[in-house]
């Protein structure tokens, strides 16, 4: 189901996917993610990390009674404050939305899917 927009001009219609791709680009620009996990993980427990075109598996939008909510699953990186990494994915993907889509988002819930250590 789209987000729906309703401007002085008409409406506007946007698709989950490009909300949810939108979303995962932001994410992994903030310091500390390695990038995004499948919402559906392999049940060994290997996590894959996601291309720029697969952010959408690893993101969930919903909207519910005019209120949007986001479902982000990241991989972080070793060694790092894992709560300061959520807030800043937080902050971040809502700003980048309102700014790019005039969304208001309600709620970003972070799944922390995996930590990578990183060879020096």
């Amino acid at each position: 189901m789209p987000i729906e927009m309703n401007t002085r001009y008409g409406q506007i219609d946007i698709s989950n996917e490009v909300v949810a791709t939108i979303a995962g680009g932001a994410a992994i620009d903030c310091f500390g993610i390695v990038g995004m996990a499948s919402k559906n993980q392999i049940k060994d427990g290997i996590t894959e990390i996601l291309r720029k075109e697969n952010f959408s598996r690893g993101v969930i939008v919903r909207q519910q009674n005019e209120r949007v909510e986001i479902d982000m699953y990241i991989i972080v990186s070793y060694g790092t404050k894992i709560s300061e990494i959520a807030h800043n994915v937080q902050q971040k993907v809502k700003y980048t939305l309102n700014k790019m889509v005039g969304l208001s988002v309600d709620a970003i819930n972070i799944y922390v899917q995996g930590v990578r250590v990183t060879n020096p």
